[in-house]
């Protein structure tokens, strides 16, 4: 079998919710989707969703290193060797990691379709279904409760709260939210590196009654002195996630015990194929790890599902970006029940994204 194009378009999904976080409102996603065709029946899908704060890429730039760059190295190859044709690319695509992100799916989406099986099964099948949180973004004390109250009411079990601008707001809406929902629902807050080290060691104090769940990213992402002192001395899990972008970041943030917890999203590492090295030194570390996610279609979140549901220690899941997009021309891609998502059970990635 042989790689024989590539296509690549573009799809701008408006939020029918916009949020705010740390450092901006978002009110839009622009995904770029790819399919990769064969000389057989097979083809893949993939997806990237450049975000320039966190990736360091924007649409134009996806397209262009899959244009120029991909398609160039990896045509008339066989598409059942992706480490291979990922490890060609890897060095050239460095700076391009959601566009790397979007080519290891669509590889791994053909092998899934070859092989006859779901992804999550080929890739190691330890569970068949994960709890997902659901994210509420900066809002007043007020709004944050209700659309807690919302989220709790459709079955969310889980709910991640965004903070880093307001520390007062921040204590006071998690309080807040703990008295509206009950005991039984988790709470995350995710500081999107909004906090000192010490406004993140009062916010862990304020809130030790409440309690929550774990504290994410609370520091700036290249101080991992600052992010490891807050996690020395908080008496929750703090996890990483803005510091983690390569395999060398987790042995970094591993080896000098910097973070409790890893937040693994695919457009920040590259992939799958690269998220299992991550994952494996994470494991090896015995820290604790989540797959996020960013504003993404449900096939680049089906994605991350399979592989959160392939490895023991992916213990938590953020896979929430696609359920506030509108018109996803991947819609269906995963299964929502309750707060818990399941893959179609579909070869690949369980999803036919039409031409």
């Amino acid at each position: 079998m042989k790689i024989t194009r590539i296509e690549i378009w573009s799809v701008t999904m408006r939020l029918a919710e916009p949020y705010t976080i740390a450092y901006e409102t978002i009110d839009k996603a622009v995904n770029i989707f790819i399919r990769i065709h064969t000389n057989d029946k097979y083809f893949g899908c993939g997806c990237a969703a450049p975000d320039e704060e966190v990736t360091g890429e924007t649409p134009e730039s996806v397209s262009n290193a899959i244009g120029n760059i991909a398609i160039p190295l990896i045509k008339d190859s066989d598409p059942l060797r992706p480490v291979m044709l990922l490890e060609r690319l890897r060095s050239k695509m460095a700076d391009h990691p959601s566009a790397l992100a979007a080519i290891d799916m669509a590889l791994y989406d053909i092998m899934g379709k070859y092989a006859g099986l779901p992804l999550w099964k080929l890739l190691g099948g330890f569970r068949d279904r994960i709890r997902t949180s659901v994210t509420i973004g900066i809002l007043s004390e007020d709004e944050t409760v209700r659309r807690a109250v919302d989220f709790v009411q459709r079955g969310f079990k889980s709910l991640k709260l965004k903070g880093g601008i307001d520390i007062e707001s921040d204590i006071v809406r998690t309080i807040k939210v703990r008295e509206a929902v009950g005991k039984n629902i988790e709470i995350r807050f995710d500081a999107n590196q909004g906090y000192s080290v010490d406004q993140a060691l009062r916010f862990v104090e304020q809130t030790r009654t409440v309690p929550i769940e774990l504290l994410e990213q609370p520091t700036p992402k290249g101080h991992g002195d600052l992010l490891g002192r807050v996690t020395s001395r908080a008496a929750i899990p703090i996890m990483a996630d803005e510091s983690l972008l390569t395999l060398r970041d987790v042995f970094r943030l591993a080896r000098r015990n910097l973070a409790d917890m890893l937040n693994i999203k695919l457009m920040k590492v590259g992939g799958i194929n690269e998220a299992l090295h991550i994952n494996s030194v994470a494991k090896a570390a015995k820290l604790e790890a989540m797959i996020g996610c960013m504003d993404e279609s449900a096939l680049s979140i089906a994605a991350g599902l399979h592989l959160a549901l392939a490895r023991s220690n992916i213990i938590y899941a953020d896979l929430d970006g696609h359920l506030d997009l509108i018109d996803d021309p991947t819609s269906g891609a995963v299964i929502l029940r309750n707060g818990t998502l399941f893959p179609t059970n579909k070869p690949g990635l369980g999803f036919e994204l039409k031409e």
